[in-house]
């Protein structure tokens, strides 16, 4: 069985072979190819590639001229008959529409049908973000009790909202990504894009309390080696560059960072809705409120995009008022 037959299998449990598949399902096939050669987010990926079989199921056998943007609007009301919300519907256009792009390159079709199927209308919700005196509140005090590890926990905090990266991004530090004399560390983001970040002197603090004690977790672990099986040892050998561990010496995991950071922000009576993101949501608007330039923030949280920025960030009363007071020649 070839590569693309295991894929088709491993996505649809049918060993059907390659000339039995119809026009759309080969295409996607080779678009989710294209995708990993681009060193695509697996996320965007798994998400595409749902959305696209469904797509190719629900089109059978009609070739590109037959797919006119009637029937893409049929496939979406099919989505919608299956219980599908505005916004499950709205990704599955999108991958559509970036099928559709990727064939035009390739001048497989001429035309993007997919361009004239109006996106359903979601509604505009921006995530409650915690204000500057929140957060400097809870950094500047002490760790509650519920901190199994006060001085990683810390860290955690401080890197991501001083730096405004994202939980995979976090888990992803290895100890030589990090530049101390430049204040600098090395972040691999989304489709294994690296940029530089900064940080500041209350993470180099936290880095500095942290690091002693992780390495004497490692110490103790390696004196109790011999009690643990090849395999323990083979796992926690690979994670021995990673920034944060566990109480096992592992890389700590994207859910158990989720985990901690909202029962800390509990207990320092934060909403129980904040987690790792919403520090990094934090970062833009705490920077944009306070002058930041919105293309500096976008170099910072890796958006390709500057349109993706300007979403995220929450653009505050006080920093639109702030602007208008200081730009406009009829404010004075």
């Amino acid at each position: 069985m070839t590569k693309l037959s295991r894929s088709v299998v491993e996505r649809t449990g049918n060993e059907r072979s390659i000339a039995e598949r119809t026009i759309v399902e080969r295409a996607t096939d080779d678009f989710l190819r294209h995708l990993r050669e681009r060193n695509a987010s697996p996320h965007t990926i798994k998400a595409y590639t749902g959305d696209l079989d469904t797509f190719g199921a629900y089109i059978g056998p009609r070739d590109w001229k037959a797919i006119d943007h009637i029937a893409i609007r049929s496939f979406l009301s099919h989505l919608y008959d299956r219980g599908l919300s505005k916004t499950s519907v709205a990704r599955a256009l999108a991958a559509v529409r970036s099928l559709y792009r990727w064939l035009a390159q390739e001048g497989v079709v001429e035309q993007n049908p997919a361009k004239l199927v109006s996106t359903p209308r979601l509604p505009k919700k921006l995530p409650r973000v915690p204000t500057l005196e929140e957060m400097n509140s809870m950094l500047d005090a002490k760790m509650p009790d519920v901190a199994s590890f006060p001085e990683r926990d810390r860290l955690m905090f401080e890197l991501l909202y001083g730096c405004g990266i994202r939980n995979s991004e976090l888990v992803g530090i290895n100890l030589d990504d990090i530049s101390l004399s430049n204040e600098a560390i090395l972040i691999r983001g989304k489709g294994k894009k690296e940029r530089y970040v900064p940080f500041g002197g209350s993470a180099l603090t936290a880095l500095s309390s942290y690091l002693p004690w992780r390495q004497q977790l490692l110490m103790s672990l390696k004196n109790t080696s011999s009690k643990r099986t090849a395999l323990k040892e083979m796992t926690r050998a690979k994670s021995a560059n990673a920034l944060l561990i566990n109480q096992r010496g592992g890389r700590l995991t994207t859910r158990s960072v989720g985990r901690i950071i909202k029962r800390i922000a509990v207990a320092r009576g934060m909403s129980p809705e904040v987690h790792p993101h919403t520090l990094r949501h934090a970062f833009g608007t705490h920077m944009l409120e306070e002058g930041a330039d919105l293309r500096a923030i976008q170099e910072l949280l890796g958006h390709e995009r500057l349109a993706t920025t300007q979403r995220y960030t929450q653009l505050s009363v006080k920093h639109v008022m702030n602007v208008y007071d200081q730009t406009h020649p009829r404010a004075k």
